[in-house]
This record gives C-alpha cells, sequence and structure tokens, in this order.
C-alpha cells in the first residue's frame, strides 16, 4: 500500500479500509455475507492478517 505510512491514523479509515479488504477476500473466495461464514475464516483460507495490522507495521518500519 503505497503511501500507508503518511495516512492519518484514524479508526475511520481502518473500519472503512477493513470493510474493503473482507469484500474483494469474499469475492475472490467465491463466498457471500449471506453463507455465514466469519471473516476470521475468510483470512484464515488466504493466510493474511487483517490490513489493519499491516497499516500499523508499514508504519512501525518507516
Amino acid at each position: 500500500m503505497y503511501g500507508a505510512e503518511c495516512w492519518p491514523a484514524t479508526k475511520e479509515v481502518e473500519r472503512r479500509l477493513g470493510v474493503m479488504e473482507i469484500k474483494m477476500l469474499r469475492w475472490m473466495a467465491g463466498t457471500k455475507r449471506v453463507d455465514s461464514i466469519r471473516n476470521e475464516k475468510i483470512r484464515e483460507r488466504f493466510g493474511i492478517a487483517t490490513i489493519a495490522d499491516k497499516l500499523r507495521e508499514t508504519r512501525v518500519r518507516w
């Protein structure tokens, strides 16, 4: 995520990015919200951390 270390770290930004991320992961997995699969299970399937964790990691490295 280019330039993420310069973004303001608000809870609203993290929430919106998280929503966008899980929507994209669900699309790639071929599931929908009505399938009742938890977000954690979707992330486990792809083996990735939350986008908020990635943002924090990027800021720490920078």
